[in-house]
């Protein structure tokens, strides 16, 4: 496996990505899954493009014999840099490439931006994904932001109770 940043010509492989980690029947193959409370879109392309485009960030590609198998979004904020949009392959869950991505992206955002911490978002109601951060170093913080409701950009909330914690570590 090696990592690459992404570029213009990437965006419908990352969307592609993205989509078949988080939503549908694609989803359900892997344990990241948001299907059971989210339907619709999880990113677009002129989301990818916007983040591929701005200065302060990139989104991370692993690739494996010339295939795309897990992608990240990484953002500087002064000190601190947000890690979203984490996407991996069903197929190769659970073989190790999550945390290797993980760190890579931790190692650029200390290294590289000379980031202090790093942080994300997490639906409150995927306990497992949470625990898996938190065998990371991940930290909850309680600071709870609301889901975008009625942005469909975000996917179409299965249930009404969706909320974002935001997990942070120390670099």
């Amino acid at each position: 496996m090696h990592f690459r940043l992404a570029g213009p010509g990437d965006i419908d492989a990352i969307v592609a990505l993205v989509q078949s980690a988080y939503r549908g029947d694609s989803g359900r193959r892997g344990w990241t899954t948001e299907s059971d409370l989210l339907d619709g879109q999880r990113t677009d392309a002129d989301e990818v493009a916007s983040i591929i485009a701005r200065p302060s960030a990139c989104i991370i590609l692993a690739e494996r014999d010339g295939r795309l198998i897990a992608s990240c979004q990484l953002e500087q904020h002064d000190d601190s840099a947000y890690f979203g949009m984490f996407a991996v392959d069903p197929l190769v869950q659970g073989d190790g490439v999550g945390s290797r991505v993980l760190a890579e992206a931790e190692r650029r955002a200390r290294e590289d931006w000379g980031c202090r911490q790093i942080g994300m978002t997490v639906i409150v109601q995927r306990e497992e994904l949470i625990a898996w951060y938190s065998r990371r170093g991940y930290r909850r913080t309680g600071v709870l932001k609301p889901f975008p409701y009625g942005d469909e950009r975000f996917g179409i909330p299965l249930r009404d109770d969706l909320r974002f914690e935001v997990l942070a570590k120390d670099l």
